[in-house]
């Protein structure tokens, strides 16, 4: 028995190297190829080991170094603000539908789940923000559109509340006079730190990862871009360079520029906050998906 165990967690320990390999493998190579001179990177193809090692890449985008740093600066305010205003939103309404009285129960959670499945579309949404809401050219419009895409995260704490907070003490609560304000910060959130720190993370990934608002929203106001728009321009940029060359001077400018090198830090500077940040939310983060999983 005992050997079967062992044998068994050697074949499991296996299996989550080679799962770890798969994941941490490609960051190895996005950031190998982002610092490979260009002409190396053209001629040999992608390399773990780069031949040659050039930092040109890095040195066009800190030329607009600036630019980046105040994109950095409205990435992360609106990721703070909207996951804030996001999870708190998402907390009362999970708590409330968690409640097996509340009036209407049943016809709330059908609406929030039918929104998973269905959407008014593109255009729809895009007359609405902009039209009626009025959120063009603004902060507005980086933070309030997400908020409105939370059903996943309104079910995943709905469920957890409902499986994971013991009904007997909130009864208890009760009968001590305590209110549902007093009995969802004083007992329900608690208790339900992993999955809210999930949701935090989920709700945090989605906003900084976001492009698509600043594109559609902020058509006259490029210095309230975001770090990924800012970036997107800058490889549009250097992709319009490298197409629309007019003379050979011009060519030997822009056939200096490291073009796939050029995405490999654009990608290497998106990604890297998030590595960072992840390690000090992975405890809470794994345990949330794993009693959601579970229970839910």
């Amino acid at each position: 028995m005992a050997g079967t165990n062992k044998g068994f967690r050697i074949f499991a320990n296996i299996i989550m190297i080679l799962l770890m390999l798969c994941c941490l493998l490609p960051f190895i190579l996005l950031i190998t190829a982002s610092i490979t001179d260009e002409a190396t990177l053209t001629l040999y193809g992608y390399s773990f080991f780069p031949r040659k090692i050039n930092f040109r890449a890095y040195e066009y985008l800190f030329q607009a170094a600036g630019k980046i740093t105040r994109a950095y600066g409205v990435t992360i305010l609106v990721t703070l603000v909207g996951t804030t205003l996001n999870v708190t939103m998402t907390m009362f309404m999970a708590y409330l539908l968690s409640k097996q009285d509340l009036p209407g129960r049943n016809f709330l959670s059908f609406f929030i789940f039918f929104t998973m499945l269905f959407s008014g579309g593109m255009v729809p949404s895009y007359i609405i923000w902009s039209q009626y809401m009025h959120v063009g050219d603004s902060l507005l419009g980086l933070l309030l559109p997400n908020l409105a895409l939370g059903a996943y995260n309104v079910i995943l704490m709905r469920t957890y509340f409902t499986t994971n907070v013991p009904k007997d003490i909130l009864e208890a609560a009760e009968m001590d006079s305590c209110g549902e304000l007093g009995m969802l910060f004083r007992i329900a959130l608690p208790l339900s730190k992993p999955m809210l720190s999930t949701v935090a993370l989920f709700s945090a990934l989605a906003y900084w990862n976001d492009w698509i608002n600043g594109l559609y929203y902020l058509t006259r106001r490029s210095d309230l871009y975001s770090i990924q728009n800012v970036l997107n321009s800058m490889m549009n940029n250097v992709q319009f360079l490298k197409e629309n060359t007019l003379d050979a001077g011009s060519a030997q400018i822009t056939t200096q520029i490291p073009t796939s090198g050029v995405r490999m830090a654009i990608a290497v500077i998106s990604v890297v906050p998030i590595m960072i940040i992840y390690p000090f939310f992975q405890k809470a983060f794994i345990k949330g998906i794993v009693i959601g999983g579970v229970k839910g």
